[in-house]
């Protein structure tokens, strides 16, 4: 099993942004948000290999989370595989992305909430057309953050102009394309040539919903997430064995997705 969709926090930092983002977001994060507790929940959930998704929340820490993205993937021997970060308002953005190419990131996290910017901001338009152009996968987060309830900076219908200008190449969309906005998914992106992963959808999208979204979407461009250490990995890999899946179904979403697209990039 591979989980698209973690998180970790350097060990300076690592208590005092679990604690703000608890009480922004009003929910317990699961684990202490080191890469030592992800290790552990992996072992106990069974999951061979994390994608862990760094947000660049300043141009100003483009060098320090990169160093600390790259530091994890070594130190696990990729276990823990990090993907880079950027921020749209980044000089030099092509550099900054071919850099990241070069040092061995298969894609960037983007978080339009987190980074204060709609999706369909120019510097995001060229972060998505110099990716694709690398053959670097980006996984975005759409649809509503608890931590920023008045403002979705990428809705269903704002993703869905972007993909129609950019044509982006791997695009994953976080939340099952747009956290609690299920219904506008199923109305504007499902066919869409993006990936969806299920990354704090569990219990909160009706299975019935996220069944027809998988199908109508694509099997093969459903990734298995959990958004940990917002999420239980164990209670995730419970719940999907739950869900009305075939055999066939659960491992491409568990494994053969994650893995053909990695090999991409």
């Amino acid at each position: 099993m591979i989980d698209f969709h973690t998180h970790i926090f350097p060990e300076k930092i690592v208590e005092t942004t679990i604690s703000f983002l608890e009480r922004q977001c009003g929910e317990r994060a699961h684990l202490s948000g080191t890469y030592e507790s992800l290790l552990s929940s992996m072992e106990e959930a069974k999951i061979e290999q994390s994608i862990v998704l760094p947000v660049v929340t300043r141009p100003s820490q483009f060098d320090s989370i990169n160093r600390f993205a790259a530091e994890v993937t070594e130190q696990t021997d990729g276990k823990l595989l990090s993907f880079g970060g950027i921020h749209p308002a980044c000089d030099h953005l092509k550099d900054r992305l071919r850099s990241l190419k070069n040092n061995g990131f298969p894609g960037i996290k983007l978080h339009p909430d987190y980074q204060e910017t709609r999706f369909d901001n120019p510097g995001y338009l060229n972060i998505l057309d110099y990716a694709s152009e690398l053959g670097l996968i980006v996984s975005v987060h759409a649809g509503l953050d608890p931590g920023y309830p008045n403002f979705v900076h990428a809705t269903p219908s704002i993703i869905r102009d972007v993909i129609h200008q950019v044509r982006p190449q791997k695009l994953v969309l976080a939340h099952m394309g747009g956290f609690q906005r299920w219904s506008e998914v199923e109305e504007l992106l499902v066919g869409e040539d993006v990936w969806l992963d299920t990354a704090a959808c569990f219990s909160k999208i009706p299975n019935e919903q996220f069944l027809r979204i998988v199908r109508r979407h694509g099997v093969e461009k459903i990734l298995f997430a959990t958004d940990s250490p917002w999420a239980s990995q164990t209670d995730y890999v419970h719940y999907f064995h739950s869900l009305d899946l075939s055999s066939k179904e659960r491992k491409q979403i568990l494994l053969e997705n994650a893995v053909k697209l990695l090999e991409s990039a």
